[in-house]
């Protein structure tokens, strides 16, 4: 078969060079189409694996998207895929458009959720945006597939496609988390942070929706020096975040780390991982951490509800939740055992989510589409 893959923009590649190096094997021709302005991540330098770009816009209602409309359609009647797998919101809605007629031709059209925008508690704004769009993109769709529990039961219930799979996140490659053991003392000392403290860490973007504020107040709420939290990531929330942690007191204790590329360690490094989003569709780097041995505490959402279980793997709040998750924080603070039986539970709950059990549920549906 010839398969196309498509994402919005370049850098999400990287979820998926275990998928196309998996169709390869199996004797399948996969092209790449994306955006191309950011660097193609430099793994796909080593696999047979032809890339398109395409201008894709992440916002929907860039005009150059209408670009990106033409030229992907030009591609998918140029080229005759058997399958066009697409990935991501913005990208997804083109590919279904822009496939329309090579559909009448045979080829199949599938499509991986990540996450709706709506949900369970979304605002009503992401109902009256993304899911009409949704709801006419489904009868372009041959096969939807999701990657937790929520969406699934939604798609099956709203919409109207041929065949809806559930699989449990993109893969986690497990061996690589259990090869790493880092020097703890000097990760911690470049940290600046104590050897000897009870670190808290996140992994991702500074931004509304991944919700640091709520862990920053709770810290200060919490109240002991002995306690500090670092997350890896940027985004505009930067300047934000440390005016809160001085005005709060617990600029000493708030760590900022930028854009690293040693996460595997740094889970390795801290005590407890917190995950305080508005909204998921199944994180990785939850997952990662789950497989590092990590305590959770995160918020009782779509997506890591699926991951993480109360009382066995981690602790759960709502968002805005801060008194909840101040004494959730205490609870893993004060007992290291606790943290520990947690943190055991979760490298047994997370192999589901590794990369041999997701690719062998893709291959099964490969096998169905065709």
């Amino acid at each position: 078969m010839k398969i196309l893959y498509v994402t919005t923009v370049s850098m999400t590649m990287c979820f998926f060079p275990e998928h196309i190096k998996m169709l390869i094997a199996l004797g399948h021709s996969v092209h790449f189409a994306t955006n191309c302005d950011d660097p193609v991540p430099d793994i796909y330098k080593t696999i047979d694996c032809k890339i398109h770009h395409i201008p894709f816009s992440r916002s929907p209602f860039d005009k150059t998207n209408l670009d990106a409309y033409r030229v992907l359609k030009k591609l998918v009647e140029t080229e005759h895929y058997d399958i066009v797998h697409t990935h991501t919101p913005n990208a997804s809605m083109i590919v279904r458009l822009a496939c329309r007629n090579v559909r009448k031709q045979g080829t199949k059209v599938v499509y991986t959720a990540h996450g709706f925008h709506f949900y369970k508690g979304a605002p009503l704004k992401n109902w009256l945006m993304y899911y009409p769009v949704e709801k006419f993109c489904a009868k372009y769709t041959d096969v939807l597939i999701t990657i937790n529990t929520e969406d699934f039961d939604l798609a099956k219930k709203k919409f109207h496609v041929r065949d809806t799979f559930y699989v449990p996140g993109v893969g986690i490659d497990l061996s690589k988390i259990d090869k790493v053991n880092p020097d703890h003392i000097a990760i911690r000392k470049a940290m600046n942070v104590p050897e000897n403290c009870v670190l808290l860490l996140s992994v991702g973007e500074l931004n509304v929706n991944k919700n640091h504020e709520v862990v920053v107040r709770a810290l200060a709420k919490l109240n002991n020096p002995n306690v500090h939290y670092a997350i890896a990531g940027l985004g505009d929330k930067k300047e934000y975040l440390e005016q809160l942690a001085t005005k709060l007191g617990i600029k000493n204790q708030f760590h900022l780390l930028g854009y690293r590329t040693d996460a595997f360690s740094l889970y390795k490094t801290a005590d407890v991982f917190v995950f305080p989003s508005f909204r998921e569709g199944l994180s990785v780097s939850l997952m990662e951490a789950m497989a590092s041995g990590m305590p959770i505490v995160c918020t009782k959402i779509r997506g890591n509800v699926d991951l993480v279980e109360e009382g066995k793997g981690g602790l759960l709040f709502m968002p805005r939740d801060v008194d909840t998750l101040r004494s959730h924080l205490k609870v893993l603070v004060d007992d290291e055992k606790v943290r520990q039986k947690y943190g055991a539970y979760n490298r047994v709950a997370v192999e589901k989510f590794g990369i041999k059990n997701v690719l062998e549920k893709m291959k099964e549906i490969y096998a169905i589409v065709c």
